[in-house]
């Protein structure tokens, strides 16, 4: 059984030998000619404002966590969407109850987010 498997063992190695590979080749074979420009950071050619060690403000996670909730709820709701005809001929109640218990959980944590004052972007 595990005799199936081999070939797609060997692939893998492969691919994170070459890509271990190439990534340490460019640090090996490289030119290292360091100067203060190229170790500078670099803003839209604007001098850099603060330091690096600056913090961040908790909105800026609210906000790429938004995007990933809203992108989950793509990635789920859109292809239930176009099958749904499909999906519902076959199976019944249950691909609407399943989808309409998905979509409260996220409601709900859109909810939480909202009393918590998420949503403020003063």
């Amino acid at each position: 059984m595990i005799e199936q498997y081999i070939p797609i063992f060997l692939v893998l190695i492969v691919a994170v030998a070459f890509a271990f590979g190439t990534v340490f080749s460019s640090n090996i074979f490289g030119p290292k000619r360091p100067n203060a420009d190229k170790l500078s950071t670099y803003e839209s050619g604007m001098k850099p404002v603060g330091t690096t060690n600056e913090r961040i403000s908790v909105k800026y996670y609210l906000v790429a966590m938004f995007f990933i909730i809203f992108d989950l709820e793509v990635i789920f709701i859109y292809p239930w969407a176009v099958q749904f005809k499909k999906l519902f001929a076959e199976n019944g109640a249950p691909v609407f109850v399943s989808m309409i218990i998905f979509l409260i959980v996220l409601e709900l944590g859109y909810l939480y987010v909202y009393k918590k004052g998420g949503f403020r972007w003063d």
